[in-house]
């Protein structure tokens, strides 16, 4: 879902909020004015969309898609929000979701969804108990994400590696990294960021592990949960893998896309991105994630949330309602944006990009793992390269680093 730095629309972006003031307002033809701030480019085109078919049925309301790059898009919420200068609307993430929703800063739209007869059934279970506070809600999904093999078939063939399916194990992902790798051609195997939603998570959940234990207490630091962090460690050690610092410079998945790396476990959100690219699509495949002593995938989803600030509530929550809902959803699927919640509206998404296998994604529901989330989750996630880096650089051991981390985690819980 992360996207490169634009730092001059993240400029003009935040120049627009402010000027707005405390989200939203009214137009001077005597509408009712909405912002609506996303951080993908790739999915503005059907943002807009929404946001022309919700006008057309709401005629005197006027929504305003805004972009912001990450992480840009994280500081100006926060600001905002803090500020009374948040969007009136805005998509919101699993580990970022606690703080605002415990700061109150996000709109209570229970009653509007019980007034509206909203069917919380229509939304998978595992996306909405991300966002469950006391039975409140606070918004509803808009997509879905799991993850897979992102994998290039034209350098697969060359290596003449056969290609990833069903039955692939963490050794067939190994041995096929090996294989691919060459040096001499600036190809790479595999990239392995710390990636926690498309990489370390489920290799954690593969190998038996957890992130957050049912104690609700870290537990990183367990065997099983230590083995899903040596998956991706022994890539680096290996040199399967590019470094942690030309993965820094340059992100896994332009790489992928740069044809200089053969294998990227990453997320449905990509899709777009990838077909997008006429050269490359004839080369891309994707196949299920590996398994070691079980299949597994994380599973989250983006929020439709409003601000609590807005000076339209009752339209805020009207417009959240309808850019999670059905028709929403079948412009998001048909744009190819994202995989959207709502159900049965996923096949539009799948007919959009045909050349892919992406019925993948939809496949992986079945054996998918919430996003581990407790307490102030974006504290904690925010400490992953700190503590996990000096492993993936091979300066520390994978399980000395998953012990360190652990009690940070644990430190940041008892908060």
């Amino acid at each position: 879902m992360r996207h490169g730095k634009r730092w001059i629309a993240a400029a003009a972006v935040l120049a627009t909020l402010t000027a707005t003031g405390c989200s939203g307002g009214g137009g001077g033809d005597g509408k009712v004015t909405l912002t609506y701030a996303t951080w993908s480019d790739d999915q503005k085109p059907a943002m807009e969309a929404i946001a022309e078919a919700f006008e057309g049925s709401h005629p005197d309301i006027d929504v305003q898609v805004q972009v912001l790059p990450w992480p840009e898009y994280w500081s100006t919420l926060q600001v905002g929000a803090a500020g009374r200068t948040a969007p009136d609307a805005f998509w919101m993430l699993a580990d970022q979701f606690p703080t605002y929703a415990k700061g109150n800063q996000l709109l209570d739209i229970t009653d509007a969804v019980k007034t509206a007869g909203v069917d919380l059934a229509a939304y998978p279970k595992a996306v909405l108990d991300l966002y469950d506070v006391d039975g409140k809600l606070y918004g509803l999904p808009k997509d879905f994400d799991t993850n897979a093999i992102w994998f290039n078939k034209a350098l697969f063939d060359k290596a003449g590696v056969a290609y990833p399916d069903d039955s692939w194990t963490w050794e067939n992902a190994r041995e096929a990294a090996r294989r691919l790798t060459n040096p001499a051609a600036g190809v790479w195997g595999i990239a392995a960021p710390i990636d926690r939603q498309g990489g370390y998570y489920n290799s954690i959940y593969q190998a038996g592990g957890k992130v957050i234990g049912d104690d609700g207490k870290a537990a990183i630091d367990s065997p099983e949960a230590i083995s899903g962090l040596q998956f991706w460690t022994q890539m680096h050690a290996d040199g399967l893998s590019p470094t942690l610092k030309q993965l820094s410079d340059t992100e896994a998945v332009q790489m992928f896309m740069d044809q200089k790396v053969a294998m990227y476990f990453s997320g449905s959100f990509w899709a777009q991105r990838l077909y997008g690219d006429q050269a490359l699509r004839p080369h891309v495949g994707v196949a299920p994630l590996p398994k070691a002593k079980q299949r597994a995938t994380m599973i989250s989803g983006i929020l439709n949330a409003g601000y609590a600030g807005t000076e339209h509530p009752k339209e805020l929550a009207e417009f959240l309602i309808f850019a999670s809902g059905r028709d929403a959803a079948v412009i998001q699927a048909k744009s190819g944006a994202v995989l959207p919640a709502y159900q049965d509206t996923q096949q539009g998404w799948l007919d959009a990009m045909p050349e892919f296998n992406l019925k993948v994604f939809v496949d992986a529901v079945d054996y998918s793992v919430p996003l581990p989330i407790a307490g102030d989750a974006a504290k904690w996630t925010g400490l992953e390269t700190q503590y996990l880096g000096p492993a993936w650089e091979g300066k520390q051991s994978a399980a000395d680093a998953a012990r360190a981390y652990n009690t940070a985690i644990n430190e940041v819980l008892a908060q």
